[in-house]
């Protein structure tokens, strides 16, 4: 099933969207936890990065992922990617990033930059025209290393699938550009029809050093759950200068504020507050600590 939505400038034909849960139900479901939760939106507000993943069909990839991206602030535009139609004519730097056509956006369009736009692909893959695969694939993800945002779902069991699967034809993306994936969960349905993150990854990108030597450093485990506890374990502690460097904090501001607003979730999670729309509105009312004189890393 499938409706036509659409497109900024232009139509796209895309599966009907799942009904959407909010961030907060999906921890009440135990999918992931507050903690968890409270990294990724530090993570996600600054526009890194995030693919979900998840071998099976139905998993709730995608549900999963629009409720993440209510962590995005205010202003940040999203673009949904066209699948087989997309011909990247709104993207500025479409052509340096490797697309053969030339941008051609509309003379009232608002400019699409980089530091205020994040790319919606429903899904990487050629199961339907709607997904986007190949050459678009390929400039999805080479946009997030010019510091475009990009959000995807992936059919993958591991980050090494994913991998693995971005690497091969059509896509054909390099060990570098990979490097530029952000955040990599993998969500799996379990025996009795629950759901689970059973690993969240921070893929860490190629960077040069004060000296211009690229630094390739693997990617990080944030989090990973324990089926014999049903409970997450939590390993973003061993890269938090990392982290808070990409989102342009301080590491002791980072982990205040990871503490604050996963105190936030659980009161959340407390009070109730689990319907997408008010539970948006208090994520959006929140206001963070101030960050100052923070360095800044690959967005």
């Amino acid at each position: 099933m499938a409706d036509t939505s659409p497109a900024p400038g232009r139509w796209a034909f895309r599966p009907i969207p799942p009904e959407p849960r909010s961030i907060v139900a999906l921890i009440v479901d135990g999918t992931l936890d507050a903690e968890l939760g409270a990294q990724l939106w530090l993570l996600i507000e600054a526009r890194v990065p995030i693919v979900v993943a998840a071998e099976a069909q139905h998993v709730g990839k995608s549900t999963t992922l629009n409720a993440l991206l209510d962590f995005l602030p205010p202003g940040i535009r999203i673009v949904e990617l066209a699948g087989e139609d997309e011909t990247f004519e709104w993207l500025p730097q479409a052509s340096e990033l490797g697309w053969p056509g030339k941008a051609h956006p509309p003379r009232d369009a608002d400019p699409v930059r980089p530091d205020t736009t994040v790319l919606l692909a429903h899904e990487l893959s050629d199961h339907l025209p709607a997904y986007t695969w190949g050459e678009a694939a390929r400039i999805a993800v080479r946009a997030a290393s010019i510091g475009y945002g990009l959000a995807a779902t992936i059919h993958a069991d591991s980050l090494d699938d994913v991998f693995d699967a971005l690497r091969r034809t059509p896509v054909r993306l390099a060990d570098d550009e990979l490097s530029h994936l952000g955040v990599v969960v993998v969500l799996r349905r379990l025996d009795d029809g629950r759901r689970r993150i059973v690993a969240a990854h921070y893929v860490r990108p190629v960077a040069r050093d004060v000296h211009g030597h690229l630094q390739r450093l693997g990617p990080a485990v944030l989090a990973t759950w324990d089926p014999e506890t049903d409970a997450f374990e939590h390993f973003g502690w061993g890269v938090t200068p990392e982290l808070a460097t990409r989102v342009g904090r301080h590491a002791g501001d980072f982990e205040i504020e990871v503490d604050r607003r996963r105190d936030l979730l659980d009161r959340l999670v407390a009070t109730g507050v689990t319907e997408p729309g008010p539970a948006r509105d208090a994520i959006r009312a929140y206001r963070p600590l101030v960050a100052v004189d923070a360095p800044r890393g690959d967005a």
